[in-house]
């Protein structure tokens, strides 16, 4: 829980000027595929650069999957059959073409318990050529649990009587491995969602500004509402501090892990951000430290009295100034200055021992000519002198510095407690965040998100939401570029990409063109996300979120 010097240090990146990438590829490797005969019916074998499935090979499947909605056991049979077989084609093409490792983010609504339904969104994804599908469990205050068995506070997602005791996580877990497809769980972290903030007793769990706001109550930034097409106006964050959020937030991912998924990815591991200039982090109000529990750590950073009371006059004020330290060093009269983690204290200046001057005056008198008097009066000793105070400027500076780190460590900290569930059953598990949600901003300014993701393990994945919407790749690739110059030595970086496949959406260029941008500028990224299923199929999405049961 310390916080080392060299920890305050790591804020101080600069940012690296990132050239547009120009070269993209212009070929493309094709594979062939063999689908044998099924129930007498024609096989066709082709995949696109990505291996995608052929138009004849879905239309085939799909007959499958319908007829197989009869019961029937032959008709049964011949689609798992072709489950296989295609599940079986995606996994060669993968390991010789790039990239290894493609994957969609998938949400799942009540709809999708209808018979055959889940099967046709799955292989939807197959189809597309996705070898992993990251699928949401908890988001906006709902979790992906049955109501029959949902220990958490967070309502379930499919909440229809006579559906208590489905699970729509465990099928698509299940239904995932038919296909070949590896899923991950997809949470939320340290967004609780509006359901949670309306409880009055989980009023305190609530991370607070130096202005008693919440996130709920601050304007959020709406520019990233346009990234992922969701308002984020209802998103509650909590303080990483409390203990009571901890708490809930374990027992949700133990539920999730309780289903055994093949990898778990942790989403909004950050702070809120605001608008204009409350995106930028400049002062200690603007640090959502505020909460009870999150200053109560702070004031514990404290290494002495005066430290303690100069942070809370800090806390309170937002700044401190001379009268301050006075009061402070007055109050604590035997304590040398201010102190608290990361702070190093000033020297103490080493007073000449006695002996040491006797001695000296001794070899004066040796050498003292002989018209001087042999007995010299003994001087008057001079008053100790008052030690100066620390500087109120350094000081304030210091304060800052704890108060930035602070923060960051309350999210380092949840994350790692987040991810033990799944660490110890040997579940892969991943960060998602913004590339430049670590940024330091002019002079001593940081992005409001206070996101540490450079900070976060090696070991964990990183998926590097790199959506930039400027119309061509150029502010995409230097998104990626920025993730693997900061990132740990060995860490897995998979790029988290938006749009659709084909064609432009919402001023970013189609996937292929975003991915064959991101190949030639980081030959050694291996592995891709796209956001999002719904993106890529929105009519399908609207008919599948506003069904009636």
């Amino acid at each position: 829980m310390k916080i080392a010097p060299t920890r305050i240090a790591n804020f101080q990146h600069q940012r690296r000027c990132l050239s547009a990438v120009t070269a993209v590829l212009t070929s493309s490797f094709i594979s062939q595929l063999v689908l044998p005969f099924i129930e007498n019916q024609p096989a066709f074998a082709a995949t696109s650069a990505y291996c995608q499935l052929s138009k004849e090979q879905v239309n085939q499947k799909e007959d499958l999957r319908r007829a197989a909605l009869s019961g029937k056991p032959e008709s049964q049979q011949a689609y798992f059959a072709v489950l296989s077989k295609h599940a079986q084609e995606i996994a060669e093409c993968r390991q010789k073409t790039w990239p290894e490792t493609q994957a969609v983010w998938l949400r799942l609504y009540p709809c999708d318990v209808r018979p055959g339904e889940l099967d046709r969104v799955l292989d939807k994804v197959v189809n597309k050529g996705y070898n992993q599908v990251y699928v949401e469990v908890f988001y906006d205050g709902q979790v992906l649990l049955p109501a029959a068995d949902n220990p958490t506070v967070w309502p379930s997602v499919l909440r229809n009587r006579g559906y208590e005791k489905y699970d729509l996580l465990e099928k698509a877990i299940a239904k995932g491995k038919q296909r070949g497809l590896k899923v991950y769980a997809w949470l939320f972290t340290m967004n609780f969602g509006y359901t949670y903030s309306q409880r009055s007793d989980r009023q305190q769990t609530l991370a607070v500004n130096g202005k008693n706001q919440t996130s709920l109550t601050v304007i959020q930034d709406a520019g990233l509402d346009d990234q992922t097409g969701e308002s984020h106006a209802t998103h509650a964050f909590i303080d990483p501090y409390n203990p009571q959020a901890k708490q809930d937030y374990s027992l949700l991912v133990n539920q999730i892990v309780k289903r055994k998924p093949q990898g778990m990815l942790f989403d909004y591991i950050r702070y809120v951000r605001g608008v204009g200039p409350a995106s930028v982090a400049t002062k200690v109000q603007d640090l959502w430290i505020y909460g009870t529990a999150s200053q109560q750590m702070l004031l514990q950073r404290a290494n002495n009295q005066q430290g303690r009371d100069l942070i809370q006059r800090y806390l309170t004020k937002g700044f401190i100034n001379t009268n301050d330290v006075q009061a402070v060093v007055k109050q604590y009269p035997t304590e040398q200055e201010p102190l608290w983690q990361g702070r190093i204290p000033r020297p103490i200046p080493v007073a000449t021992p006695a002996s040491r001057r006797g001695n000296a005056a001794s070899k004066a008198a040796s050498i003292t000519p002989a018209t001087k008097s042999p007995n010299p009066a003994t001087p008057t000793p001079k008053p100790t002198p008052t030690p100066p105070l620390p500087d109120t400027g350094l000081l304030q500076k210091d304060l800052w510095q704890l108060s930035v780190a602070h923060a960051v460590q309350g999210i380092l900290d949840f994350f790692g407690m987040a991810t033990q569930p799944a660490q110890r059953m040997g579940i892969p598990v991943g960060a998602v965040f913004f590339p430049n949600g670590n940024e330091k901003i002019n002079q001593g300014g940081f992005d409001s998100r206070l996101q540490p993701w450079d900070r976060f393990p090696a070991g964990v994945e990183f998926h590097a939401m790199s959506y930039g919407n400027c119309g061509n790749v150029s502010c995409i690739v230097p998104q990626v570029q920025r993730t693997l110059s900061l990132a740990p030595r060995g860490a897995k970086i998979i790029p988290a990409i938006a749009g659709d496949w084909g064609k432009s959406l919402k001023n970013r260029p189609s996937l292929e063109i975003q991915m064959r941008a991101i190949r030639a500028a980081t030959p050694q990224i291996n592995a891709v996300s796209h956001f999002s299923f719904g993106w890529q199929e929105p009519e399908d999405e609207r008919a599948r979120q506003t069904c009636r049961m």
